[in-house]
């Protein structure tokens, strides 16, 4: 067990992990933005109460790129159904011109710079008189800032100290998750698993597995996704690898794979294909998953009577684990068992660490 809702099987092989441990010890001791933003007592540049104002709209829509979008996007995805008010991400361009939409939005544009060409872009084309809007960005006379200042919008300052990618539990994640309804001190869990020494013995290991990867030219870390509802947590955690480790003529490719769909594509390449890839399988237990019409199943696949979609789903993620170990093809497994503020918090402390 990784903690009580995330059962985690970590790669098999086990590596030198005494200076990762020293190392990782020596970060959590550290006085940095980024690791305070993943704890309880992280100080937000906004304050909740001056908020309410803005709760009582239905229609929300956040306008950045990157690590601006891609956390709140997996905060959504993943929590959906505790979530009454409707969001909508303006995160890549389109040249295709769409039909001018009446909604009053409330719309979040985001970008550390404030000089993010695709987001100051889609804030000229989008932004309306009768929205209202809020921007986050860092303190200086950048151009959103500017753009800001001249429509009268308010301002939340950017931590200067927290890149795009690790600000998930700062402003830029957690004000969009306050206006989603949900409670943000639960996300808060690095306090409660740095106690954990089963927790920081996974976290150690898997990251020492990584560097042994890397050392054995093992480059492509291929996400096995069984959870519709986890794909943008996966971009996202895609991003941080990607730009993190991305230097020096080094780093990891990371690449999200969807399944089932991705059975009938790519998976004869995972098995039989180039030996350069290691795994991490993704699952996501769903409660109220749709049921199988036994009144119309034929007599030759009667072994689906009475089947969930979710059953079916963890059968062949299953399956999936079963040939992998046949094979001897390196991958580790999360297996989340709720959906919640806490769990959700907890996967991206450990990411982020």
């Amino acid at each position: 067990m990784l903690t009580q809702n995330i059962k985690f099987r970590e790669f098999k092989k086990k590596k030198n992990s005494l200076k990762i441990d020293k190392e990782l010890k020596k970060l959590l001791r550290e006085n940095n933005s980024v690791i305070r933003s993943l704890k309880k007592n992280y100080v937000n540049n906004f304050e909740i109460k001056k908020l309410s104002k803005y709760k009582k709209f239905l229609d929300y829509r956040v306008i950045g790129m990157g690590g601006s979008t891609l956390g709140t996007q997996a905060i959504y995805d993943f929590l959906n159904f505790k979530i009454k008010k409707k969001f909508t991400f303006l995160d890549n361009l389109s040249s295709s011109k769409k039909k001018i939409d009446k909604k009053k939005y409330l719309n979040l544009i985001i970008s550390k710079s404030g000089n993010t060409i695709e987001t100051s872009i889609n804030s000229n084309i989008f932004i309306r008189k009768n929205h209202t809007n809020i921007f986050i960005t860092e303190n200086n006379q950048n151009h959103l800032r500017k753009v800001a200042e001249k429509l009268k919008a308010d301002i939340i300052d950017h931590n200067n100290f927290i890149g795009g990618r690790y600000s998930v539990l700062s402003e830029v994640g957690m004000l969009p998750a306050i206006l989603m309804g949900l409670d943000t001190k639960k996300f808060k869990q690095l306090n409660n698993i740095i106690k954990n020494k089963n927790f920081l013995k996974h976290l150690i290991n898997n990251v020492a597995s990584q560097l042994y990867f890397i050392k054995k030219r093992k480059y492509n870390s291929i996400i096995i996704n069984y959870d519709e509802k986890s794909e943008n947590l996966l971009n996202w955690y895609q991003q941080l690898v990607a730009e993190s480790l991305g230097k020096n003529k080094s780093g990891l490719l990371p690449i999200v794979s969807n399944m089932p769909k991705d059975n009938h594509s790519v998976m004869q390449l995972y098995l039989d294909g180039f030996k350069n890839n290691f795994f991490t399988i993704f699952y996501v237990k769903e409660k109220n998953s749709l049921k199988v019409k036994n009144n119309k199943i034929l007599n030759s696949q009667s072994y689906l009577n009475n089947k969930s979609i979710d059953q079916i789903i963890f059968a062949q993620k299953q399956a999936t684990e079963n040939v992998f170990n046949k094979k001897n093809i390196p991958f580790r497994s999360f297996e989340v068992d709720k959906r919640d503020e806490k769990t959700l918090g907890e996967l991206f402390c450990f990411f982020c660490t």
